[in-house]
């Protein structure tokens, strides 16, 4: 699937709760899976790929493999953690990003059954990042003001083609 990249309306609107659990959202997820392992990332979210859902795919590379999580909610944030962050649609920049340590998200697997994860460092990260994505919220906005300036200064030359991307595959969310 082709990943929206900056300036995609679809990556500043909130998303609409998925409602079915059925084929058609194991497919698109499974169709999400492929594009975030195919750019490649660690994580991915519908809008990301044009769709107005909130579902999210990740994966790892551990022993979870590839999972999927629908409507999910973060709650209980706890510590914090700064560290540079990337994103697929907005390839080949990396800033660093405050976040919570660790998180408890809430939402459902594919058929629908609740599901709750307690993450930590990179999984937390991921799922803070993914989760912003269903908000219309990028990792620019989490920026400091310094780094927000620097960063749409080079989007922009990026995209006037003064700037080469320089994508970093193991970095990107």
């Amino acid at each position: 699937m082709p990943i929206r990249t900056f300036g995609d309306p679809v990556l500043r609107e909130p998303a609409r709760p998925v409602e079915s659990f059925d084929d058609a959202l194991r497919r698109l997820a499974d169709d999400m899976v492929e594009t975030m392992h195919d750019a490649p990332g660690v994580g991915l979210a519908a809008p990301q790929v044009g769709r107005s859902l909130r579902l999210i795919v990740f994966d790892l590379q551990d022993e979870q493999g590839s999972r999927a999580l629908a409507n999910p909610v973060l709650r209980d944030e706890w510590g914090e953690q700064i560290e540079e962050e990337g994103c697929l649609s907005i390839p080949g920049l990396y800033y660093p990003v405050r976040r919570a340590a660790r998180v408890w998200a809430e939402g459902f697997d594919l058929d629908g059954n609740a599901v709750t994860i307690e993450a930590e460092e990179l999984l937390a990260r991921v799922l803070q990042h993914e989760v912003d994505h269903l908000a219309g919220v990028l990792f620019l906005d989490r920026l400091d003001a310094e780094h927000r300036t620097e960063a749409l200064s080079a989007i922009r030359d990026q995209t006037l083609g003064l700037q080469p991307v320089a994508h970093d595959p193991n970095r990107a969310l």
